[in-house]
């Protein structure tokens, strides 16, 4: 399955940008050094604190993290719809969106967060870093809705990118680790921590790209989607979809992360928070229309705007809402980080990262099968 490769028909062209684009390109390279590492980007309050009705469970409240991105339609339409607060009865719960993975993690150790939807790659890391204290991963959430999109009038043969600024959401998120990955496998030079090389890898939030590729300052990303509509629908056209670079298209692009003290302490909650997922994805299947509204009323409550239809209807047909982790990409994922040199531990040492007791728990109920960790999960007895 491929993105459209022309923006919709009816939309007028933006001038070429290349007579600013080299000027912008420098500032943005040198904001984009000073502002790339962990938790660069400050969180936004996504919404107020949320009760439902009834006696709170053992927590008092929980705090959700997610993204403004269509692969986290499941949190954003659970909060707007009130799946959630349904599930958790009179504990509160708390919203904050990130631009990325690292933040995300940054603000799950701080304890700021207690459950976050994030990709792969800083779940890994962080977990690594931590000797396997910090987080577990309880479901997964997304597969697919990634690509790299660049400017239908870049000098590009084939998929040859080099030379060209290449904008990822953030320095060691799990886009970013992909970008690498796919230049290395190219046999292009590239340093993975300054990005730079045959290819320069600008390291920008998820908000600033569109812009950043209609004003020239880049010449495309490696992105989640909306934005890979966006810029699609900005001029661009899809140069590689990550689903194609995987076995049958599959491969985690979210997942459901706990801090493992709270998982410890309040697994009644985390139940309640999967139950909530379950049901909203339930109704992204039964009523796509409705859903895609709710998903787009949480974007633009998150940004500032909503998403056209066109681009949100392109990036909605490639994102996969599933509860499987795909376990096994994960586990390629991280390898490939730790020959970037990228991660904060040994990779042999992932066992332990996949705790899905609560979730298959949750589907035998369903009477659905159980999903696989791949032989990360939590040992026996655990």
């Amino acid at each position: 399955m491929h993105l459209p490769d022309r923006r919709p028909t009816g939309k007028s062209r933006p001038p070429h940008r290349r007579a600013t684009g080299a000027l912008m390109a420098l500032v943005l390279l040198v904001l984009g050094a000073a502002g790339c590492g962990y938790g660069s980007r400050a969180p936004r309050t996504a919404a107020g604190p949320a009760v439902g009705s009834g006696p709170p469970l053992s927590a008092d409240s929980v705090t959700l993290g997610y993204f403004a991105n269509v692969t986290h339609a499941t949190p954003l339409a659970g909060v707007h719809q009130g799946f959630f607060t349904g599930e958790l009865g009179g504990t509160r719960l708390r919203t904050q969106v990130f631009n990325g993975g690292p933040s995300a993690l940054e603000a799950l150790n701080a304890g700021a967060v207690d459950i976050a939807w994030m990709g792969p790659s800083p779940a890994v890391n962080g977990y690594l870093r931590s000797q396997g204290r910090s987080l577990r991963i309880v479901s997964g959430a997304a597969s697919g809705g990634v690509a790299l999109v660049v400017d239908e009038d870049a000098d590009v043969r084939g998929t040859d990118i080099r030379g060209l600024r290449i904008a990822t959401p953030e320095a060691g998120n799990t886009q970013d680790v992909a970008l690498l990955h796919w230049i290395r496998e190219q046999g292009w030079d590239i340093d993975p921590h300054t990005g730079r090389g045959d290819v320069t890898v600008v390291r920008q939030s998820s908000k600033e790209i569109p812009t950043s590729f209609r004003r020239g300052a880049i010449d495309g990303a490696w992105v989640p989607e909306p934005v890979a509509a966006q810029l699609v629908a900005a001029g661009g056209r899809v140069l590689v979809d990550e689903a194609d670079l995987w076995r049958d298209g599959a491969f985690v692009t979210a997942l459901v992360v706990v801090s493992q003290s709270f998982l410890d302490e309040h697994p009644d909650v985390v139940e309640a928070v999967l139950r909530g997922a379950h049901e909203t994805n339930r109704w992204l299947t039964r009523s796509p229309r409705a859903g895609r509204d709710a998903v787009n009323e949480a974007i633009a409550a998150a940004t500032g705007r909503p998403l056209p239809p066109d681009v949100l209807d392109a990036a909605w047909r490639h994102v996969r809402l599933t509860a499987d982790p795909l376990a096994g990409t994960l586990a390629e994922e991280a390898d490939r980080a730790d020959r970037l040199d990228l991660l904060g531990g040994d990779t042999t040492a992932l066992r332990g990262i996949f705790d899905l007791r609560v979730l298959n728990r949750l589907r035998a109920e369903r009477g659905e099968g159980a999903v696989d960790d791949a032989g990360l999960g939590v040992p026996h007895g655990t």
